[in-house]
């Protein structure tokens, strides 16, 4: 196959880790491919600060920036050094022989020489009608207490948060430096968090456990004035007020288009074999971003994740000799 059907940098993403890997691969004159996903409900180009109303904690943004702000700019950088950007996805990978097969939703197929995979983790949310529009709006529903929890709007307040594993532990704890109270819904009578993360949250007087409920509906217009719950065991329904709503519920990595190609661990997230660096385990394909970091899970993880995949590509292709 001629070289010059064969693209020399794809990257399937679109959030902070894609686009600051784009960036780094067009001003190495390597002409990325981006492919920013298709708008769908749960997700859309951008990622999942799309999601996010005010980013204070990214570095260069003293007075802050909406989520949907900061992806804009990443993109009009990325463009303006010469990404080529496809709104589709990508649903199919062959990496059986090289140069890399891809098919996008539309079906059609393009030649890579090396993909990076920046297809991130979409949170699991609880799906009500409330819950979405007000996540989306700035109405004081969040995903990542982390991003969020320390913005005015929360603080000294009364904060929920939704879950029983450890990242709900993790939220709770975070939330508590913060709120007035923290009370943590849990669907059943006992915590699936490892013990240390319990003893943490079970111990801090600002923590209310409500045991054996499920949040069936949120309440308020412009923001958040509390929840309704149904007890798991009795039926009984009851409103709880709060200013805050935190999903804790866990992450999926978009890692399933893959079919198994790309070594991932027991929850699907990529495996990378070398620390410090993005290759997975078929050379010339790398993963950036929260699609292979259940840790930090931070814009400004992401997007320097990006760059060392860019990087790492960059000298992946020279040593192939591709220019």
């Amino acid at each position: 196959m001629s070289e010059d059907n064969v693209e020399k940098v794809v990257i399937i993403g679109s959030g902070p880790a894609g686009w600051t890997a784009a960036l780094y691969a067009a001003r190495a004159n390597l002409e990325p491919l981006l492919y920013e996903g298709a708008p769908t409900q749960e997700m859309i180009p951008g990622g999942q600060l799309m999601f996010t109303t005010d980013v204070e904690n990214f570095p260069g943004y003293p007075d802050g920036v909406t989520g949907q702000d900061m992806m804009g700019q990443f993109k009009a950088q990325g463009v303006r050094f010469g990404t080529r950007v496809v709104t589709d996805d990508i649903v199919k990978c062959d990496f059986s022989e090289r140069p890399f097969t891809l098919t996008t939703g539309e079906g059609e197929t393009v030649k890579a020489h090396t993909v990076l995979i920046s297809t991130g983790a979409k949170a699991k949310w609880l799906w009500l009608d409330n819950e979405q529009r007000l996540a989306t709006s700035g109405g004081g529903v969040s995903a990542c207490a982390v991003c969020d929890g320390a913005l005015p709007v929360f603080r000294d307040q009364h904060l929920v948060v939704v879950g029983g594993g450890d990242t709900a532990m993790e939220e709770a704890d975070f939330l508590t430096k913060f709120a007035g109270k923290v009370s943590v819904i849990h669907r059943r009578d006992e915590l699936r968090a490892s013990q240390v993360m319990q003893d943490r949250v079970l111990n801090n007087p600002k923590v209310e456990m409500v045991w054996n409920s499920s949040v069936i509906d949120v309440h308020g217009d412009e923001m958040i004035t509390g929840v309704r719950l149904k007890d798991t065991v009795t039926g009984e329904e009851k409103d709880l007020d709060c200013k805050g709503l935190f999903i804790a519920i866990g992450h999926e990595p978009n890692t399933k288009f893959l079919d198994g190609q790309i070594t991932t661990d027991e929850s699907g997230y990529i495996e990378l074999p070398q620390p410090g660096y993005t290759m997975t385990n078929i050379e010339g394909v790398f993963a950036v971003g929260d699609v292979a970091d259940k840790v930090y899970r931070q814009a400004v993880t992401a997007a320097g994740s990006g760059c060392m995949g860019a990087l790492d590509a960059e000298r992946w292709l020279a040593a192939q000799g591709v220019h």
